[in-house]
């Protein structure tokens, strides 16, 4: 019932007030002057509920207003340099060729169409709706799964500490590529042993007694890689150093918040491209590209009946689009209210895709050189993770003309790669910890001070990882503090809560608010059946088919080193079910009234809240019209 037909219902059916007939237009336009009003006062309650930097005064100090991106472009790039990173160019290409070629392409597609997009989705929609980072968004949704949000973050933090350590890897690289020969190209180094066999030779890693130059730079050089995770060693101190550079660069990257992130990100998210453009025109105009291409996308249907490919295909699509970690519902939560995140999202997650496949060309085109120069097939050369950046692609690039400039050119890209990534997952987390304590860290030198404790902690903990024994640590990282059960974990959790706890439908109203319509169906039934079921069927598939990590394919952790990836993995995944059953135990009354009070939304959501007020607002203007005219 509008205003109108509330005061006229009752007027004059109950009596309030029934002005004569010779001053009825006067009432009238008394009436629509009071209207108007309250529609100026309900837009005024709608700017604050939608935008969390204004709110009610208090007596204590009134946090710093929460910032927002200051265009569209800004969160674009931040999300994309967040999801494009190194698992585009060196994971994908290799499980594409690993798993079927085209083949692959099949499971990779439903896994992003049920998974990878309703999940992105999903956090996006809720950081902007609910304008809160990772674990006040879930407090406010339903502060039963809280837990949710301190266990991604817990993901984030692990990974933070790790993903950084290949940005050192790649700055000692790239300052080694200044030189008038290539360090790896070569045996007559200091590093080298009697072994070494420069990369003309016919091998992958070692051949007989001998050793590649490439593996040898890599092992003896850059890591001096020890026996194993026992004997750690000591500090690489050229690798620390990178180290600390890195993570200077990421602290002023974010240290303004997305004032400057938003800036910031206008070169690291572009630049790769430009880098990935250029290594692919180059990688298509040698020799042997066409083989490596055909190697790449050669598709082997067989390949389907192979669970292992679609577990692959389920971990690449969480490891790449970088859900379950809270960051793109902070990144989300920095959106204005009527921003169309639907069309952002769908537009970035394909983007990350085909990034992905196009990295593949230029991937496999450089390594079908590098087998053609060498008279090896292809499958002797591919290989994945960091084994491709910094062996098998510096290999290839010492075969070019010009070494020096596509070396450069490489190991900036990887740098630009990383540091989006890396930075992103620093503003997630200061986001998180302002947005639970916004008296304390919404001012701006609170929140700088907190981000440099934040980096040096993370900073004193990577040093681990530049010893002697610190591959075996980032190992035990990378596999176990943000592995693929503990994503797929948490997503069939976030699946559950909104899909049947919060309710889809009600979570596309909030949508259909924001953006001003409703997007397609599909991703409701997705949050509901598809992406818990298959997230399900997924984990299930990984536990059986689970095996002990090793090194390289042959070093065997010591038990306490399994002990430690285990802590690693359950410090996060039990943060949910911990978390149930302390916010059960405080919340007083019987089981049935603490459920309903845990799983009911909060008040101060925009759309609840501005209806409230609005209805006050309505029934306020009634009440002094009846006053007015029968005091």
């Amino acid at each position: 019932m509008g205003i109108y037909s509330l005061i006229n219902h009752f007027s004059l059916e109950r009596g309030c007030f029934s002005p004569p007939e010779n001053s009825f237009q006067r009432t009238k336009a008394f009436i629509r002057s009071r209207v108007k009003m309250v529609q100026n006062q309900s837009s005024q309650v709608t700017m604050n509920l939608m935008n969390p930097r204004t709110g009610p005064k208090k007596h204590q100090p009134k946090p710093q207003e929460r910032d927002q991106w200051a265009n569209k472009m800004e969160f674009i790039l931040a999300a994309a340099g967040h999801i494009v990173g190194l698992g585009n160019v060196w994971r994908f290409p290799y499980l594409c060729y690993k798993n079927g070629g085209g083949a692959f392409f099949i499971p990779y597609i439903l896994f992003l169409i049920t998974c990878g997009i309703p999940l992105f989705f999903l956090e996006t929609s809720l950081g902007q709706y609910t304008s809160h980072g990772g674990i006040t968004c879930w407090k406010k949704i339903c502060p039963l799964f809280e837990g949710l949000g301190y266990g991604c973050q817990v993901v984030a933090l692990y990974t933070g500490v790790y993903y950084i350590i290949i940005l050192a890897w790649a700055f000692l690289y790239l300052f080694s590529s200044f030189k008038s020969e290539l360090p790896w190209a070569s045996c007559d180094n200091s590093w080298n042993t009697a072994g070494c066999l420069d990369h003309s030779h016919n091998q992958t890693s070692s051949f007989g007694n001998g050793t590649s130059s490439v593996v040898e730079f890599w092992e003896r050089r850059i890591l001096g890689l020890s026996s194993g995770i026992d004997n750690i060693g000591n500090i690489r101190w050229d690798l620390a150093g990178c180290l600390l550079l890195a993570w200077t660069l990421c602290y002023f990257c974010v240290w303004n918040g997305v004032k400057s992130t938003g800036k910031v990100v206008y070169l690291t998210a572009t630049f790769p491209y430009v880098m990935l453009v250029v290594l692919l025109v180059r990688g298509l105009m040698l020799p042997g590209a066409r083989e490596g291409i055909i190697f790449y996308l050669y598709p082997d249907l067989s390949r389907l009946t192979d669970p292992e490919v679609w577990i692959d295909a389920g971990s690449q699509i969480f490891y790449s689009y970088g859900v379950c970690t809270g960051v793109l519902t902070s990144l989300g939560s920095y959106n204005k209210y009527s921003n169309n995140c639907y069309k952002d999202c769908v537009y970035l997650c394909l983007l990350n895709s085909l990034t992905s496949f196009v990295a593949g060309f230029a991937i496999f085109s450089v390594l079908g050189f590098m087998a053609n120069e060498q008279g090896v097939d292809i499958s002797m050369v591919a290989e994945s993770g960091p084994g491709l950046a910094f062996i098998a692609y510096p290999r290839a690039v010492a075969m070019m003309p010009l070494p020096q400039l596509w070396a450069v050119a490489f190991f900036v890209m990887i740098i630009f790669l990383g540091l989006d990534s890396e930075f992103v997952y620093q503003e997630s987390l200061v986001t998180t910890i302002s947005d639970m304590y916004p008296s304390i860290f919404r001012n701006n030198c609170r929140r700088k001070l907190l981000l440099l404790a934040i980096n040096v902690a993370n900073f004193l903990v990577g040093l681990l990882m530049v010893t002697e024994g610190g591959l075996y640590i980032f190992q035990l990282f990378d596999h176990y503090a943000a592995s693929g059960m503990t994503l797929l974990f948490f997503a069939i959790i976030e699946s559950v809560c909104i899909g049947w706890v919060y309710g889809a439908d009600r979570q596309y109203d909030h949508i259909k608010d924001m953006i001003g319509y409703q997007p397609w169906p599909f991703m409701k039934y997705c949050w509901q059946y598809f992406t818990s079921a298959i997230c399900t069927l997924t984990l299930l598939f990984t536990v059986v088919k689970y095996t002990p990590l090793k090194f390289n394919n042959t070093y065997e952790y010591p038990w306490w080193g399994y002990a430690i990836g285990g802590c690693l993995a359950l410090s996060s995944t039990l943060m949910v079910p911990l978390w149930m059953l302390y916010a059960v135990s405080v919340t007083p009354g019987t089981l049935t009234q603490r459920l309903k009070v845990l799983c009911t939304p909060a008040k101060d959501l925009p759309t609840a809240a501005l209806k409230e007020a609005s209805n006050r607002e309505a029934f306020q203007t009634f009440t002094a019209l009846c006053t007015l005219r029968n005091p």
